[in-house]
C-alpha cells in the first residue's frame, strides 16, 4: 500500500538524516567533543559512534541494502538510542535532553515497522 511506503520513507529519512547530522557534528564540533567528555567518554569513542552512525544511516536509506543488513542497523540504532537516555540520565542533564533519544527510538520503531509492512504490500 502507498501509505506504508510514505510513512517508512519519512520516518527513516528523519532517523538517517538525523544520524547523519549527529555523526558529522561528532567529527567537527567542539561542543560535541565537550559533551563527551562531559559524558565520561574516550575520545576514540565520539570518532568510532561517528563512523557507525554514518554507515548505519546509508544501509537504512539505501533501497538495494539486503534485509539483514537493515536488520542490524535498526538494532545497533535501538542500542545507540537506548545507551543515549541512560547516559543522558545517569549525568544529570536536563529532562529535553534525556527524551529526545526516546522520540527518536519511536520513530526508528515506526520505520522498522513500516519497512516490513511496505514490503509485504
Amino acid at each position: 500500500m502507498k501509505t506504508n511506503k510514505i510513512i517508512y520513507w519519512i520516518s527513516t529519512a528523519i532517523i538517517s538524516l538525523m544520524m547523519l547530522f549527529s555523526a558529522f557534528l561528532y567529527i567537527t564540533s567542539p561542543m560535541a567533543k565537550e559533551g563527551f567528555v562531559h559524558a565520561g567518554f574516550p575520545d576514540y569513542f565520539r570518532i568510532e559512534l561517528a563512523v557507525a552512525k554514518f554507515i548505519g544511516a546509508l544501509v537504512l536509506i539505501i533501497p538495494i541494502v539486503p534485509a539483514k543488513l537493515k536488520e542490524w542497523a535498526y538494532a545497533g540504532f535501538g542500542i545507540v538510542f537506548i545507551s543515549a537516555f541512560i547516559s543522558h540520565s545517569s549525568i544529570g542533564d536536563p529532562i529535553s535532553k534525556a527524551i529526545a533519544p526516546l522520540i527518536f527510538l519511536v520513530i526508528l520503531i515506526v520505520s522498522y515497522i513500516y519497512n516490513g509492512k511496505s514490503k509485504a504490500a
